[in-house]
């Protein structure tokens, strides 16, 4: 039984040095970054599966969600570096999944029954990842867009790892369609989340729906990006709004659970309700 638990644990920690290595690899070793990542990322995979998905239950918690989240966005980056030379979003995405996936060794969060929850309880669940995970990768692009455009403007070019990498990106227009086409799927996901947590309350959760802090962050986040991608379309929003719309948004969903599970699980030591 030693050994599995070690093995289980070497996982995570391997995951996290190989992030890290690849976060500060030169950007000429593209090849060798990608192999590499893909590797941290199947061994971030599999000690996260290992964790969360235990006989008729599963293992939740804040830093289960952002392990989760942040190893679905190296996927999402993994995808579009394929297609966009997008170098400056590993240097972003790679040193936070490093920090990601240790945090359910010290925060391991609690045990939560399938026994007697509906089916749709653990598709809730994973949608939700999904969306949380979509619009996550949706602010590290925005985040790169702003040092992008500031790049653009500023008096004298500075050299390192980051201005070599922001240099190598796409032009801005290209950025922004890449953004909006993650808002928009992530926005999707989300109404997805929404709607099935408020119609679907009792089978998943065996309560009506709560209108707590969580609830009302997460409506709030989802009509910052509804008013967003309206915006986008009658009123042709680009540039610093949509950035500041696609931020505000982010950080209000990310309050609404791993804010909140946080206060709960690390200052109250209470766990999942």
């Amino acid at each position: 039984m030693v050994y599995p638990c070690w093995m289980h644990i070497s996982f995570f920690i391997l995951a996290a040095l190989l992030y890290t290595v690849c976060a500060g690899l030169p950007s000429p070793y593209r090849k060798t970054i990608t192999t590499v990542t893909l590797v941290g990322w199947l061994l971030h995979g599999m000690a996260l599966g290992t964790d969360v998905l235990l006989p008729a239950s599963l293992r939740l918690g804040f830093a289960v969600m952002l392990s989760a989240t942040l190893w679905i966005s190296v996927a999402a980056y993994l995808l579009e570096n394929r297609n966009f030379a997008l170098d400056g979003l590993r240097i972003l995405v790679l040193p936070c999944a490093a920090v990601a996936v240790l945090l359910p060794l010290l925060f391991p969060g609690s045990v939560v029954s399938l026994e007697g929850k509906s089916v749709f309880f653990s598709w809730h669940v994973a949608i939700a990842m999904l969306a949380y995970s979509t619009l996550t990768i949706a602010a590290f692009h925005a985040v790169l867009m702003t040092l992008q455009e500031s790049r653009l403007h500023a008096a004298g070019a500075t050299k390192g790892l980051l201005a070599a990498a922001l240099d190598r990106l796409p032009a801005l227009l290209t950025m922004e369609r890449l953004l909006f086409r993650l808002i928009g799927f992530g926005f999707v996901l989300l109404t997805l989340t929404v709607l099935s947590g408020i119609v679907f309350s009792e089978q998943l959760f065996g309560t009506a729906v709560k209108w707590n802090h969580k609830t009302i962050f997460t409506m709030l986040s989802w009509i910052l990006f509804g008013v967003l991608l309206l915006g986008r379309v009658w009123r042709g929003w680009r540039g610093k709004t949509a950035l500041r719309f696609t931020l505000s948004g982010f950080v209000t969903l990310l309050l609404a659970y791993v804010g909140s599970r946080f206060v709960l699980e690390v200052v109250l030591h209470r766990g999942l309700a």
